[in-house]
């Protein structure tokens, strides 16, 4: 019933925030359902592939796609201020992560593999949120901005200790709570990776040899006109 619950309470956050994204990139009807649809199931179907489990789950019970469907036809059609979306983004985004972590790395227990919860929880949580940004040409939050991914790590891997030292079940909680409150935390303390130096540095070497080549080209056809 609990694992039911989350799943639920996920995909409905997941999918309201991929719709907000739709909306705020000005996407129509179908692309803020894409979107919506792909945000939410999108890490299921990743993760039910690497465990084998054909066809993932999300086909085998349309449930999740339908609720994902009508969650983005509520949020089109519901006028929400703009300056509540970016609130309402953030907050949708950070529950779905912490309840897609842990019921991704539950599933992986039976295989008592620390790193395969881990990687399963990530997967999960993520997965869906990179296939969106791919989608609308954006490089993945995960890759360049805030604690996303390490939220969701963190997470899997407090769930992976926790249900040692608990009842059943009952490490979920604790697990979702502590993803949602890195993730929420870090948003709003703008807190964020190390980026590695030096990628301007690199990018702007290149335009200028380019350029370079192109002027000593130029000058040379110019001057074999003139021959």
């Amino acid at each position: 019933m609990l694992w039911t619950i989350l799943e639920i309470t996920g995909t409905i956050a997941f999918a309201a925030a991929g719709a907000l994204v739709g909306i705020k990139k000005r996407l129509d009807i179908f692309g803020v359902a894409m979107l919506a649809v792909t945000t939410a199931v999108g890490g299921g179907i990743i993760r039910d592939t690497l465990l084998g489990n054909a066809p993932p789950l999300a086909f085998r019970n349309p449930t999740f796609i339908l609720l994902s469907l009508a969650v983005a036809i509520v949020v089109s059609f519901y006028v929400i201020p703009v300056a509540r979306r970016k609130t309402m983004l953030t907050i949708c985004d950070a529950v779905g992560l912490g309840a897609f972590t842990v019921t991704g790395a539950g599933l992986a227990l039976p295989y008592d593999n620390p790193l395969l919860v881990i990687v399963l929880g990530v997967t999960t949580g993520i997965g869906g949120g990179v296939l969106r940004d791919v989608f609308i040409r954006e490089i993945p939050l995960v890759f360049h901005k805030e604690i996303y991914a390490v939220a969701s790590a963190i997470g899997a891997l407090a769930f992976y200790g926790l249900q040692m030292v608990m009842p059943d079940g009952q490490a979920l909680y604790p697990a979702f709570f502590i993803t949602v409150a890195i993730r929420l935390v870090s948003v709003r303390y703008d807190i964020n990776l190390p980026q590695v130096r030096g990628g301007d540095s690199f990018s702007n070497r290149n335009p200028g040899k380019l350029n370079l080549v192109y002027i000593r080209k130029s000058s040379l056809q110019n001057h074999r006109k003139k021959l």
